[in-house]
């Protein structure tokens, strides 16, 4: 059986089988509805049920919580039909414009740029390329329908390769093939592009770029992105890890620094050691935001990397330097253990 999913207050339609949930329907749709995780974690597709009926599966109190549920508030993430629906979402224009696709690759190279996190680039098909908008991701497709998700680090202009930065996840499926047996000239499959954290074009207001470890990724490419359109916007990056070798492109960095117009680079240490010798900003990097930028009402916010710095980014943005909820663009890496980008 097969129902149709209106969305307020574009009015837009879609049809949703009876086994498949709304965002996933959405997506083949070309409906942009916002979304991260696709696994009930991150609320990032969270919107509201007007009129039909749905089971809300499994998912994250932080996500969606009780209260919630009871005021009409779903995760379409994790939502299957049962009924003729009308929800209300805002929906992210663009999305539709590249066709998702399931794509092999072969591993061009892999560098390891610290003890945890390797770079890896990949080599599309002769004739074939990749469309998507910098910040996006990709889904490795595994054995047993298993997918791990990745942020592509490059900015689509630079497409010869495909890179992703991949943090070892000890136990990981994944990470540990890629740390342990994986070798340049491999094959690997994936589907993309995903995702609805993008650099928003249509915007002149300064941006802050805040990432933590591994979510510098998609930061990356946002900012190539930027320099490529020579966007005049003036641009911050906030770059927290525990140690300063877990800020593993630090050089690229002050080399933006140094060489592109109304770019800012602050990097955040939160748990240096003496032999770490660090002189810079030190705690959380989040809080560092605030104390530079106790006014953000202007701005415009990317934020990625582990979920409570995401989560703490919002929530004291938001309410502690006036930064407009709808200008907070986040992809938290909210996945089990292995998932994690």
């Amino acid at each position: 059986m097969t129902f149709q999913v209106t969305v307020q207050p574009s009015g837009r339609q879609f049809s949703c089988d009876e086994d498949e949930t709304v965002l996933a329907a959405a997506i083949r749709a070309g409906v942009g509805l916002p979304y991260g995780c696709k696994n009930g974690a991150c609320g990032s597709c969270k919107g509201k049920l007007l009129s039909g009926s749905i089971t809300q599966g499994k998912h994250q109190e932080k996500a969606l919580s009780a209260a919630e549920e009871e005021q009409g508030q779903a995760l379409f993430c994790c939502a299957i039909p049962h009924a003729d629906l009308v929800i209300e979402a805002r929906e992210v224009l663009g999305i539709g414009e590249f066709p998702i696709k399931k794509m092999p690759s072969r591993v061009a190279k892999i560098e390891r740029v610290a003890d945890d996190v390797i770079v890896m680039s990949l080599q599309l098909p002769a004739n074939e390329r990749l469309q998507y908008l910098a910040g996006q991701y990709i889904e490795f497709l595994l054995k047993d329908n298993k997918r791990r998700s990745y942020s592509m680090a490059n900015a689509p202009y630079k497409d010869e390769h495909i890179t992703v930065h991949i943090r070892h996840m000890p136990g990981g499926l994944f990470t540990d093939h890629v740390f342990g047996a994986m070798k340049e000239r491999d094959i690997l499959r994936f589907e993309g592009p995903l995702g609805t954290f993008f650099l928003r074009e249509d915007s002149d207001k300064p941006m802050v770029l805040l990432a933590s470890g591994t979510g510098f990724a998609p930061i990356k490419a946002i900012i190539e992105q930027a320099a490529h359109n020579k966007t005049m916007r003036p641009i911050v990056l906030y770059w927290g890890g525990r140690r300063p070798k877990d800020l593993y492109m630090n050089d690229l960095c002050e080399e933006w620094a140094r060489t592109l117009p109304n770019f800012r680079y602050i990097p955040v240490v939160s748990g240096s050691l003496p032999e770490d010798q660090w002189t810079g900003r030190s705690g959380f990097v989040h809080q560092a935001v605030i104390d530079d930028l106790p006014d953000m009402s202007g701005y415009q916010v990317y934020a990625c990397g582990a979920p409570i710095v995401v989560d703490s980014a919002k929530r004291d943005f938001v309410a502690l330097c006036r930064l407009p909820e709808e200008e907070f663009y986040a992809d938290s890496f909210t996945s089990e253990a292995d998932l994690a980008r």
